[in-house]
C-alpha cells in the first residue's frame, strides 16, 4: 500500500500551519485541516496505511493510551513539537477519573467529529470570584508532564469560580477549534462509539494546563499506561472497522 497518505498529511500540516499566523488565523486553519482529513474515506485510507505498519508505530504506540477524561487516545502523526494528529475514540459511559474536569490545553486545538456525537461546555474563570454567588466553585490545579515518563502531575493552585458561557452539541461532520487557553469540558452523549480527529498545533506550547474540578481533590500524579505496538495496531484495526461502518 505504501505511505502515500502519511506523506500527504505531513505535507498538508506543514504547508497550512507552519507559518507565523496570528492565533485566530492559526485556529481557523487547524479547523480546516481536520475537516479535510476527517472525511471518512480520507481518514480510513490513512488508518489503513498505519495498520499496515507505515508511519512510526513504535513511537505512536508510546504516546497512545486511555486518557483520564475517559476516551482512547491514538496518535496517528507525530510532527514533533508543532503538530500532533490523533484519533479520540469515545464510548458512552466510559468516564475516566477526570471525566468531569474543566481544562484548557498547551496549544491550539481543532477537533472534527467523524462519527457519533459530542457535547461541550465552554467556561470563563474568575479567580477573585470565590464566595460570590452564581457559577461553579472549583479547585484549581496546574497540570504538567513528568520528566521522562510524561505522567500527569497536578499541583494545587487555589480555588476559582467558573461561569458557563456556551453549550454546544456536535454531530458527525461538525468541527470545532479553540485557542489554547479556552476552558472547556467535552463528553460523548450518545450510546454509539464516537470518533473524533483531534489536532494540537502551534510552535509555542504552554508549560502547563489549567484543570478545574468540583468533584473533590485529585491525586498529585496519574500514570499513563501506553499501548505496546500490537495493542496499538489492534486499536487501529478496530478503528478502521468503525470507519468502514460509518
Amino acid at each position: 500500500m505504501g505511505d502515500r497518505q502519511v506523506r500527504a498529511v505531513r505535507r498538508l500540516l506543514a504547508r497550512t500551519l507552519d507559518g507565523e499566523l496570528p492565533e485566530r488565523d492559526h485556529v481557523a486553519a487547524a479547523g480546516a485541516v481536520v475537516t479535510e482529513l476527517g472525511a471518512p474515506g480520507r481518514l480510513l485510507e490513512l488508518v489503513a496505511e498505519l495498520v499496515g505498519g507505515e508511519g512510526d508505530p513504535e513511537g505512536c504506540a508510546r504516546l497512545s493510551y486511555r486518557h483520564v477524561l475517559g476516551f482512547d487516545k491514538l496518535l496517528l502523526i507525530d510532527a514533533g513539537r508543532r503538530h500532533m494528529l490523533r484519533v479520540h475514540l469515545w464510548h458512552e459511559g466510559a468516564g475516566g477519573t477526570g471525566a468531569e474536569d474543566i481544562h484548557n490545553h498547551r496549544s491550539a486545538l481543532a477537533s472534527h467529529i467523524v462519527r457519533g456525537r459530542l457535547s461541550m461546555d465552554l467556561y470563563e474563570a474568575h479567580d477573585d470570584g470565590v464566595g460570590v454567588g452564581g457559577g461553579i466553585e472549583a479547585a484549581r490545579y496546574e497540570e504538567s508532564l513528568a520528566d521522562g515518563s510524561a505522567d500527569w502531575l497536578l499541583e494545587p493552585a487555589g480555588r476559582a469560580r467558573l461561569r458557563l458561557t456556551h453549550t454546544g452539541r456536535y454531530a458527525a461532520g461538525s468541527t470545532y477549534a479553540l485557542p489554547a487557553r479556552t476552558l472547556h469540558r467535552a463528553w460523548c452523549d450518545t450510546d454509539e462509539p464516537t470518533v473524533t480527529l483531534f489536532l494540537e498545533t502551534g510552535a509555542e506550547r504552554r508549560r502547563h494546563t489549567d484543570v478545574f474540578t468540583a468533584s473533590g481533590p485529585h491525586a498529585g500524579a496519574t500514570a499513563k499506561q501506553p499501548l505496546d505496538v500490537p495493542g496499538y495496531l489492534a486499536a487501529l484495526s478496530g478503528l478502521a472497522e468503525l470507519l468502514r461502518g460509518s
